[in-house]
Formats: structure tokens, sequence, C-alpha cells
């Protein structure tokens, strides 16, 4: 299956991991917009947010997204969580790519997976499920607004996740055909 799919969800929900198995079940190549903004900023995106801020992290993620909705070819692409605030991002994830999934946990499944978990900059607060859920209740929207298809997230094992990605992959390639 050629494809350009952009995987969008929150912090957590199991974006690069379902995206890196995903291209790999499909034999597409697969880039992490994280790890690709770690190698560009040349630190990690925790010190980033600590020495520059989040709008000046912001504008880097806002250039690479553009980059990579620019190109050409098959793609699985996991995304920052909080690539969605950005109206402009929101248009390239729309038309840089034929299908968004929103990988959907709730904060309190979120938590879970990420209560150990010290490099995530926006949750090094006292209150990380406070946090979480308030940007969710921001995010949420946002994810859907851009997204065809929402697979829920809460506890399933990674290769369900992957199962059900590319059943939406293999449902919206069906529809475009019929067209």
């Amino acid at each position: 299956m050629q494809t350009r799919c952009a995987l969008v969800g929150m912090p957590g929900s199991g974006k690069t991991t379902v995206g890196r198995q995903l291209a790999r079940r499909l034999q597409l190549p697969f880039v992490d917009m994280d790890q690709r903004l770690e190698e560009v900023l040349g630190t990690s995106i925790r010190q980033y947010f600590e020495e520059c801020g989040e709008a000046a992290f912001r504008d880097h993620e806002q250039a690479l997204l553009a980059e990579l909705a620019a190109q050409d070819g098959p793609v699985v692409l996991s995304t920052g969580g909080g690539v969605v605030l950005r109206e402009v991002n929101r248009a390239a994830l729309r038309t840089g790519f034929d299908t968004v999934l929103y990988l959907r946990a709730t904060p309190e499944d979120l938590m879970r997976r990420l209560r150990h978990d010290q490099n995530r900059p926006l949750l090094q607060v006292e209150d990380p499920l406070g946090r979480l859920r308030e940007l969710y209740r921001v995010r949420d929207p946002l994810y859907r607004e851009v997204a065809q298809h929402c697979v829920e997230s809460p506890r399933p094992t990674v290769h369900g996740l992957v199962s059900m990605a590319a059943m939406q992959l293999e449902m919206t390639a069906a529809a475009r055909r019929r067209r």
C-alpha cells in the first residue's frame, strides 16, 4: 500500500511505537518528528524547551512539518503531541497526507503510561495528571478536526493498535479507489 499517513495524539498515546510498527508492516518509510527535531536542534526537546521556550520549539516544529508535508512519496509520520496547536500545521496535515489517524487515550490512561517519564517537558509539573487533563481539553478537538479516523488506544497491545491503524488505512484506500 502506497500512502502518506500521519499519526496525531497526546503525549504517550503510542504515535512513535505504533508508527514504527505500522511502517514496518506496510513496508513504508517512517519519520518521527520529535526525533528529527532533536537531530536538527542538536539537543533534546526538553532541553530546548528549557533554554529557548515553547514558542521557539513550535516554530521549528512548524517548519519541519511544512517540509515533510510538501514531500512526495509514501511515509508514516509520527507527529509531536502539540503539532495541532497551530492552524498552519493542521492545514499541512490535511493537505500533505492521505490519512491522519488520531490515537486517542484518556488523560488517566496516559498518566499510567507516563508516570515515570522525565523527558516530556510539558509534564514536568507538580500535577502532571491535571496538566494532561488540560492538554487533552485543548487538543482533543484539534486532533478530531484533522483526523479522518480515531483509533482508541487506552490499553490494547501495540500489535492491536497497528492492526486497527492498518485496517483504517486499507478502508480509506478502498474508498478512494471506488470514487
